[in-house]
């Protein structure tokens, strides 16, 4: 085991190792959280259960991401650093941690789950008043059963938030391996809770499902933690100066979060009104548009981080440009053919990953449609995860916090904007409709809720790189010539999986699974060798830096892993 751990222990060699090795972790947790997924497709399938539990989460995420993420590994690490010795942190595991570390968080930790609590108990006891903010559009009857489910959630964001605490021992001792199977134990819990507490508890045991996993996630980082050296106690004299330090530099970061969740909350309750199952198909779409988010767009600003911040510190601004034109460039050559493909095979993705059980035909077709829409703004999420860490490189907090305020009001503007010209405009409808080929089935406003998202997101990057243009590369190229060409191959790569859908429909058939995946596997591996091929011969250097960094042992690069605030 401490020869599998090592790997991980040694210096990257570029961001693209960094990045790959992330996206290598985090496809795995991916992978589990589309199985838990389609599970709850299977058994459960959109309505008004399954829109019962999304609706529930809404308010522990709030606490998750408004009080938990103050104490995120990012934040946490480089106080720690300040009190490790260089021999300490070489070492590794073991009984190292030093009494100045093992003081800071036990105080941490003391602070951390005494609010935490208490933020719990206020919550547990006014979410009957909360739950008609939630889904004021569920009858009663639902809206209890959505006060129970919150209630015993509550315990995720205390123990997530626990675990997040943990984890930045792992990560201070290059525990990647044991940091990165967190999400894959919670999933698990989750999972566990669909297939074996669901038909005995019902519902509930959806929600004890997530509870358990939770505990699993805190266990092992809390396991991990004390293998290194750090045992949980409580702290009788806690310094609050530290911890108020710590609190006040990640506030605006969490802010920014908790916008973007009031944002969803809104859009939830919106869906509330809707057809039964709006909700269950919003929330299953927009998992599935996070997984090329989470691997690609989020691996390249976690790993480009480290080294943006460094750069500005030694006040080495070319290096600075360097680092973030390249992350910029990444994100791009990956994301624009992944908006093409999920576009183009976005039944067959559905219909493979979810199209089982209580799962119908229609619910594939308007989670597909929600799919097309959420992709259209993957490029800008991922860009816009970097760009704004650019910002918190150089120490202004303030400028992506006010772009993220902007933003979730345009996205809460957008989606009452868009439902009601969906409802009273029909050629508005229509077009939608025909578009993306749901003109014949029902609850179709739900494509609205999306589309508002994905318009607010592609402004949040907008704003962005209008201000990052400004301020760090003023009168430089940064992404035109890579967006350019990934576009054309991004174009062939649709056309021709496009052509071959049609080809290998009636040679598979459209009504196995095995049918559809080989259909849409097959036909996304032709677009892909046709986007190689142009990308070849547009002479591309991300496709010859991606070349070259397989080449290299990637999967040793040191990494700084992201906080898990995305569960």
């Amino acid at each position: 085991m401490e020869r599998i751990l090592r790997i991980f222990n040694k210096e990257s060699g570029s961001i693209n190792q960094a990045a790959l090795l992330l996206g290598f972790l985090t496809f795995f947790s991916q992978i589990l959280a589309l199985f838990r997924d389609r599970f709850l497709a299977y058994f459960i399938g959109p309505g008004a259960t399954l829109d019962t539990y999304y609706a529930a989460f809404r308010v522990p995420d709030l606490i998750f991401i408004s009080i938990a993420s103050l104490a995120s590994v990012t934040v946490i690490i480089p106080f720690l650093l300040a009190k490790m010795s260089a021999r300490q942190l070489a070492d590794g595991d073991g009984d190292r941690v030093t009494d100045q570390a093992q003081k800071y968080l036990n105080d941490i930790f003391t602070v951390f789950l005494a609010v935490m609590i208490f933020v719990s108990v206020i919550a547990f006891l006014f979410m009957p008043y909360f739950v008609l903010f939630i889904a004021p559009g569920f009858t009663p009857f639902y809206q209890a059963k959505v006060v129970v489910l919150s209630r015993i959630m509550l315990l995720s964001p205390i123990l997530l938030g626990l675990s997040n605490l943990f984890g930045a021992i792992s990560q201070l001792f290059h525990k990647f391996f044991i940091y990165s199977l967190s999400p894959v134990f919670y999933n698990l819990g989750i999972i566990a809770g669909i297939i074996f507490l669901y038909p005995i508890f019902g519902i509930y045991g959806l929600a004890l499902g997530v509870a358990l996993g939770a505990s699993l996630h805190f266990g092992i980082q809390a396991l991990s933690a004390s293998r290194s050296g750090f045992v949980i106690k409580f702290s009788s004299s806690v310094n609050f100066t530290e911890v108020k330090n710590l609190a006040l530099i990640s506030l605006p970061r969490t802010l920014g979060m908790a916008f973007n969740n009031m944002a969803l909350i809104y859009i939830i309750s919106l869906a509330s009104f809707l057809q039964t199952g709006s909700i269950s198909i919003f929330n299953l779409a927009f998992n599935l548009q996070s997984v090329p988010l989470n691997i690609i767009g989020i691996s390249y600003a976690v790993a480009a981080f480290p080294s943006l911040t460094k750069s500005f510190s030694i006040g080495n601004k070319e290096e600075f440009k360097k680092h973030l034109k390249g992350a910029g460039r990444a994100i791009v050559f990956w994301s624009l053919p992944v908006i093409f493909l999920f576009i183009v095979v976005r039944a067959q993705i559905v219909r493979v990953l979810l199209g089982a059980g209580s799962f119908s035909w229609d619910d594939t077709r308007l989670v597909a449609a929600c799919l097309a829409i959420f992709a259209v703004s993957v490029v800008a999420q991922g860009m816009t995860t970097l760009l704004s860490r650019s910002y918190y490189a150089v120490g202004n907090t303030k400028r992506p916090l006010v772009v993220n305020f902007l933003c979730s009001l345009f996205i809460i503007v957008l989606s009452y904007l868009f439902i009601n010209l969906f409802e009273n405009i029909l050629v508005f409808r229509y077009f939608i409709e025909s578009l993306l080929k749901v003109n014949d089935i029902p609850g179709t406003a739900v494509l609205m809720l999306p589309l508002a998202y994905s318009v607010g997101t592609i402004l949040n990057f907008i704003l962005h790189w209008i201000f990052v243009k400004k301020d760090f590369i003023p009168h430089e190229s940064f992404i035109a010539k890579t967006f350019f060409q990934s576009l054309g191959a991004s174009f062939f790569l649709g056309l021709v999986t496009y052509l071959s859908l049609n080809i290998f429909s009636p040679v598979f058939g459209t009504t196995t699974f095995w049918g559809v995946f080989l259909q849409g596997f097959i036909s996304g591996i032709f677009g892909i060798i046709a986007a190689v091929i142009v990308l070849y011969l547009l002479k591309s250097e991300e496709l010859q830096e991606v070349i070259v960094t397989l080449r290299t042992k990637f999967w040793q690069a040191k990494i700084i892993a992201p906080s898990q605030e995305g569960l």
